[in-house]
């Protein structure tokens, strides 16, 4: 993108930054005020730091945690997908949290890596975390993922991180395809809905997710209605029992060979907890 484009899009983003223009926090329906409060209260420091003070208190609200000790091989992926396709472009991590893939295809050399969610505090950490990490290539911004106000076929690339089961899709998707350059692509990763065990923990644990996102983890009806918008490319599944050990590392490498087994047979790989594919803009 030439560097006029990029300055339009900075001065786009100042837009959608300045106080008078946050009107659309006001129009706000309430499953996103919703999750705009949860996110709020789940990223805050000083919440998270009282949290951490009881055990009982920081289990409940982030005992999955342990489980994510489990998942380096779609970590990796992710990882590697984005250092490859965030090189040189304009990137961005879609509802970011607090920005860790934004901030890694800042270092992996974006042209430009931005992030946006609808949590204020969560991009208060992004900009805190890029300021400590020295990362001059990075905008942070708050909005709403369904309606971004980004310009039509302005970004490169897209991650889509364990969020989109957040959103309603008949808006995410037609927005998520406005912004997208013809030719770009966006690598999500989510959930699968379909382990009863998984399913089962999702309705032990409430406080850990919006009443909506329990509803909306994803399925393959999801991936028939994103092709309506893309071309949906090379869906893959991950961990389909090594999340079962835990933190137990005796049983790690054994969990993570029937991972790798598992993965690639048809029918048992839909008992994977996390599965990812991407979303491709057709050339113009």
């Amino acid at each position: 993108m030439a560097s006029d484009n990029i300055d339009a899009l900075l001065e786009r983003i100042d837009e959608i930054d300045l106080i008078e223009n946050k009107a659309w926090l006001g129009e706000l329906n309430q499953r996103k005020i919703a999750e705009l409060e949860f996110h709020n209260r789940d990223r805050d420091p000083e919440f998270r730091a009282k949290a951490a003070e009881s055990e009982d208190s920081f289990e409940r609200f982030y005992g999955n945690k342990k489980y994510y000790d489990t998942i380096k091989r779609s970590k990796a992926y992710v990882d590697n997908w984005i250092a490859e396709n965030a090189r040189g472009k304009v990137f961005l991590d879609y509802a970011c949290g607090n920005g860790h893939n934004a901030l890694h295809a800042a270092r992996s050399g974006a042209k430009l890596a931005l992030g946006l969610d609808v949590s204020d505090v969560s991009v208060q950490n992004c900009r805190r975390f890029a300021a400590e990490q020295g990362l001059s290539n990075t905008r942070f911004f708050q909005a709403d993922a369904e309606n971004t106000k980004l310009p039509d076929n302005s970004v490169d690339a897209i991650m889509c991180s364990g969020m989109l089961h957040h959103l309603d899709l008949s808006y995410a998707f037609p927005e998520l395809r406005r912004i997208l350059k013809p030719g770009g692509k966006i690598l999500c990763l989510e959930s699968l809905e379909y382990n009863p065990a998984i399913k089962l923990y999702r309705m032990l644990t409430p406080d850990m997710r919006t009443d909506y996102e329990k509803a909306h983890i994803l399925g393959f009806k999801d991936l028939r209605f994103a092709r309506r918008f893309f071309d949906v490319r090379n869906v893959r599944y991950w961990h389909v029992v090594g999340y079962a050990g835990g933190k137990l590392t005796a049983v790690a490498s054994l969990l993570d060979r029937l991972d790798r087994l598992f993965e690639k047979v048809p029918g048992v790989n839909w008992m994977a907890w996390i599965f990812t594919f991407e979303l491709h803009k057709r050339a113009e």
